[in-house]
C-alpha cells in the first residue's frame, strides 16, 4: 500500500499557520517529516531541540572554498518550518529537509551583475511571494506580481496578497486545520493554471524536481505518512499522482556541484522585516512574536507593553488611557467584523490615546515593537570557523555580548579593559566587520583617553568571519595578515597616512612599522601639496600629547617635519593662478592644518608652519583668500604687528576689482571677530573701503562679504553692530557728515546678519 503524503503548504513565517501546522501534524501523527530547506543541513535538525538554540536563528551555508558565497535560511518562533521541526524532535519522528541541494544550485558561476549570495537581503529563502509566476499575457490579474496571491487579493477586496492571507489562514479557527491546508493547495492549483510557475526563476523546476526526489525516496523506505512541510506556491507540483520519474531524474542529471559547509547563526527580528529586503520578510516580525506568545490575550498585553514603551522613554502613559485603547480597539474591531482586535486596530487605538495623535509617538511603537530588535542565540559547541569562536572568546572575555540594539559605549583608554576593547572593535573593522562604529560628533579633547562607539551586531556579519578566516585563526592574527597585505596594496600619502591611524588604533607593531616607512619614504618623494596637507592632520593626530596607547610620539614627529619642509617648498606656488572653487578647497585644507598643529604644541612644527604662512602671504600671485588667511594666522602668532597687518589690507583693498579684496577679507576675518572688535586701525580701513564703493561694485561684493561674516557668533554680531552705531554717533557729534555716517548702521547690519 502506497504511502500517505500529506502536502501542508505555508507562508515562511506567521503564528497562525504555525499554529494550524503543529494542530495538523497532531491529527495525522505523520511517520516522516518532510521540510522545504536545503539538505546538507540535514546534521543540524537535531539542534533545534537544544534550549540553548533560541529563534531567531538562521541556517548558513557556504561554498567551503568560497565564504563569500553564502545564503542563509532564517527561522523565527513563530515560522511554520521551525515548530514542525520542534514537533518532530518532540515526537520522535526523523525529519530531513527535501529542497534542491545548495551543492547543485551555488555550483553553478553567478553572472556579474548578479546580487552578492553573501547578502541575506537576497540570498535567504525565497517566501511564496518569491516563488511566485510571472507576467503571464493570458491571464493580466496574476501577472507580473511576484506575490501570487496578490491576484486573490484583488478579487476579495483585500490591499495585496499578505493582507489576503494574514485574514484567511493566520486568523483561521481551530479544528480547520486540515481543510484549511486543502483549501490554500486548489487556491494555488488555480493561480499556476494561469501562469506558468518556472518562467521567472530557472531553478524553480529542479527544486520542485528535487522535493518529488525526495517524496519518492521516503516511500521507498516504507513510511506510512509523509508529511510535507513546503511554501504554498509549490504544493500543486508535489501533489498526487506525482510525474514519472525519468523526467525529474533527467532534470538533475549532470549538474555540477561543489563542497558546502553549514551552521547555525543568530538572526534578528530586524532582517526578518520586509523593510529589510528580505525576500520572504514580514511587516511585522514583533507583533508575530507577540501574537504567538500570547493567543487570545495578546489585545491587552500588546497595549500594556505599548504603555510600559512610552513610560520608558518619559513619555506619559497614563492606566485610564490604556484602558480607553482597549475600548477603543474592541470597537474598531467590532465596526470590522473582527472576534477581537488586531494589530491596526491597536495600533489606531494606541495613536489616539496613550499617544495623544503624535506621530513621533507611534514611530517608536512601530520601531521598538512591531519589529523589535530581539536577536536570536546558538549553543557555543555549534560548528563554527576558528575565527568565530576567538571572536566569541573575546566577546565574553571583554563582557561585549553582541546585541542587534544600538548600543553606546565610552571607553576610557587608561583602563586595561578599555583599551582591550577598543583594540578589539578597531581589529575588526580592519577585517571589515563594523561592529563597532565611532560616534559621528562625539566629544574630543587635547588627550585621546576616551573613545565613543555605536555598537550593533547584524547577521551578516557571520559571513565576514567566514571570509575573513582565510587571514588567520584568531582576530589579532587575522587583522595583522590583512594589514600587511593591504599596506603592499595602498598608494597615496594621505592613504598611508589613513592606514597608518588604523593599524596603530588596532595595536598592530609589525604592520605600523612598516606603514610608517612607507610614509615616511612617500612624504620625502611627493611633490602633491594636496596629498601632504591631506596627509599632516592624521599624523599630528597620531603624535599628539596625551595619547593612552603609549606611542613613540617622537617617530611621528620626524615624519610630520619632513611634511612640513615639503610643504614650505610647495604650497606657495600651488596657491596662485586659482581659481574661486581651487582657492576654496586649498583654504580648507590650510584651516585642517592649522587645526592639528594647534593641537601638537610642538615649537619646531610651529616654526616651520610660521614660514611656510609668511611665504605664502608675501607671494605676489596668491590667492586673495589664501593671502588674506595667511596674515590673519600671522597676526595671531604676533609674527605680524597690527600696523603691517594694516598696511596690507590696504594694499589688498586698494585691488581694482573688488571681489579680489572681498575674497582677502574673507580669508583674513575667517575664524572671528576678534580682530575687527580691538583694532581701530584694521576697523577703519575696512570702513573706509565700504564707505567708498560706488552702489553697482558695493552690491556686486555684498554676498562674498555676507559669507565672510556669517561664521561670525551671534554675541561677536552684537558687538560689532553696536560698534558700528557707536561710530556714527561719534561721527555725528564731530563735525563729520551725520547722514554719510548715519547711512553706514544699516549697511553693517545688513552685513552681520540682520537684527543685530
Amino acid at each position: 500500500m502506497p504511502a500517505e503524503v500529506h502536502l501542508l503548504g505555508i507562508r515562511h513565517h506567521g503564528p497562525g499557520c504555525a499554529r494550524a501546522v503543529l494542530a495538523a501534524l497532531d491529527a495525522l501523527s505523520p511517520t516522516l517529516l518532510l521540510v522545504e530547506g536545503p539538505p546538507e543541513a540535514d546534521g543540524l535538525i537535531g539542534r533545534i531541540g537544544d534550549p540553548a538554540l533560541e529563534a531567531p536563528v538562521a541556517l548558513l551555508a557556504h561554498v567551503a572554498d568560497d565564504p563569500a558565497r553564502a545564503v542563509f535560511y532564517p527561522f523565527a518562533q513563530f515560522s511554520p518550518e521551525w515548530q514542525a521541526l520542534r514537533w518532530a524532535l518532540g515526537h520522535g519522528v526523523p525529519a530531513r529537509f527535501c529542497d534542491l541541494a545548495l551543492a547543485v544550485s551555488m555550483a553553478e558561476p553567478q553572472p556579474k551583475d548578479a546580487p552578492d549570495e553573501a547578502s541575506p537581503d537576497e540570498a535567504t529563502p525565497a517566501a511564496p511571494a518569491d516563488d511566485a509566476p510571472p507576467a503571464c499575457e493570458a491571464a493580466p490579474a496574476c501577472a507580473r506580481w511576484r506575490d501570487p496571491f496578490d491576484s486573490l487579493a484583488e478579487l476579495a477586496g483585500f490591499d495585496d496578497g499578505e493582507a489576503w492571507w494574514e485574514y484567511h489562514v493566520e486568523r483561521s479557527g481551530a479544528g480547520a486545520e486540515l481543510a484549511l491546508f486543502s483549501a490554500v493547495a486548489e487556491a494555488v492549483t488555480a493561480l499556476r493554471a494561469h501562469a506558468d510557475p518556472h518562467a521567472d526563476d530557472p531553478w524553480q523546476a529542479p527544486r520542485e524536481a528535487a522535493m518529488r526526489e525526495a517524496i519518492r525516496a521516503a516511500q521507498r523506505e516504507g513510511h506510512e505518512r509523509i508529511a510535507v512541510v513546503c511554501g504554498a506556491w509549490h504544493v500543486p507540483a508535489l501533489a498526487a499522482p506525482l510525474p514519472p520519474a525519468k523526467a525529474d531524474k533527467a532534470l538533475l542529471a549532470g549538474r555540477a556541484k561543489v563542497k558546502i559547509a553549514s551552521t547555525w547563526v543568530p538572526w534578528t527580528h530586524e532582517r526578518l522585516g520586509l523593510a529589510s529586503g528580505y525576500g520572504a520578510g514580514i511587516r511585522v516580525p514583533g507583533w508575530y512574536e507577540h501574537l504567538w506568545q500570547h493567543g487570545a490575550d495578546a489585545p491587552l498585553r500588546w497595549l500594556a507593553r505599548c504603555a510600559q514603551l512610552l513610560r520608558a522613554h518619559d513619555l506619559a502613559a497614563p492606566t485610564a488611557q490604556l484602558i480607553d485603547a482597549l475600548r477603543l480597539a474592541e470597537a474598531l474591531a467590532a465596526l470590522r467584523g473582527r472576534a477581537r482586535p488586531d494589530l491596526p486596530d491597536l495600533e489606531q487605538a494606541a495613536h489616539a490615546t496613550l499617544c495623544a495623535g503624535e506621530s513621533l509617538a507611534l514611530a517608536l511603537i512601530r520601531r521598538e515593537l512591531e519589529v523589535g530588535d530581539r536577536l536570536g542565540r546558538v549553543p557555543d559547541d555549534v560548528p563554527a570557523p576558528p575565527l568565530a569562536r576567538d571572536l566569541a572568546s573575546e566577546q565574553k572575555r571583554l563582557h561585549l555580548a553582541p546585541a542587534a540594539a544600538h548600543r553606546d559605549l565610552d571607553l576610557d583608554l587608561r583602563q586595561p579593559l578599555d583599551r582591550e576593547r577598543s583594540c578589539l572593535l578597531h581589529r575588526l573593522r580592519l577585517l571589515d566587520l563594523p561592529w563597532g562604529e565611532p560616534r559621528a560628533g562625539a566629544p574630543r579633547g587635547r588627550g585621546t583617553f576616551h573613545e565613543h562607539w555605536q555598537l550593533i551586531w547584524r547577521p551578516e556579519f557571520a559571513v565576514n568571519l567566514i571570509e575573513a578566516g582565510r587571514w588567520g585563526q584568531t582576530v589579532a592574527a587575522a587583522a595583522a595578515a590583512c594589514a600587511l597585505d593591504a599596506i603592499t596594496r595602498a598608494s597615496g600619502l594621505a592613504g598611508l597616512v589613513d592606514w597608518l591611524d588604523r593599524v596603530l588604533l588596532a595595536e598592530l607593531p609589525e604592520a605600523a612599522g612598516r606603514l610608517l616607512a612607507r610614509v615616511r619614504d612617500a612624504a620625502a618623494q611627493s611633490g602633491d601639496v594636496d596629498a601632504l596637507l591631506d596627509a599632516l592632520p592624521p599624523l599630528a593626530r597620531l603624535a599628539r600629547y596625551g595619547d593612552a596607547r603609549e606611542r613613540d610620539a617622537q617617530q611621528f614627529l620626524d615624519v610630520l617635519h619632513a611634511l612640513l619642509a615639503r610643504i614650505a617648498i610647495n604650497l606657495p606656488p600651488a596657491a596662485t593662478g586659482l581659481d574661486d572653487e581651487a582657492a576654496t578647497t586649498l583654504f580648507g585644507r590650510i584651516n585642517a592644518v592649522e587645526a592639528a598643529l594647534a593641537t601638537l604644541a610642538d615649537a619646531r612644527a610651529e616654526a616651520d608652519w610660521r614660514a611656510t604662512l609668511q611665504a605664502l602671504a608675501d607671494h605676489p600671485s596668491s590667492a586673495p583668500l589664501l593671502a588674506g588667511r595667511a596674515v590673519r594666522l600671522l597676526l595671531r602668532r604676533e609674527q605680524l604687528g597690527a600696523a603691517e597687518a594694516g598696511v596690507r589690507l590696504s594694499a589688498a583693498l586698494s585691488d581694482p576689482d573688488p571681489a579680489r579684496a572681498a575674497a582677502w577679507i574673507e580669508g583674513f576675518v575667517h575664524g572671528g571677530a576678534r580682530v575687527l572688535t580691538h583694532d581701530d586701525a584694521l576697523w577703519g580701513l575696512l570702513d573706509d573701503w565700504l564707505a567708498a564703493l560706488p552702489e553697482p561694485a558695493f552690491v556686486a561684493v555684498l554676498p562674498l562679504l555676507r559669507r565672510a561674516f556669517a561664521g561670525f557668533t551671534s554675541a561677536e554680531r552684537q558687538r560689532l553692530g553696536s560698534r558700528s552705531r557707536n561710530a556714527a554717533r561719534e561721527a555725528a557729534t564731530s563735525g563729520t557728515d551725520p547722514v554719510r555716517a548715519g547711512m553706514m548702521v544699516p549697511v553693517l547690519v545688513e552685513l552681520l546678519g540682520g537684527g543685530t
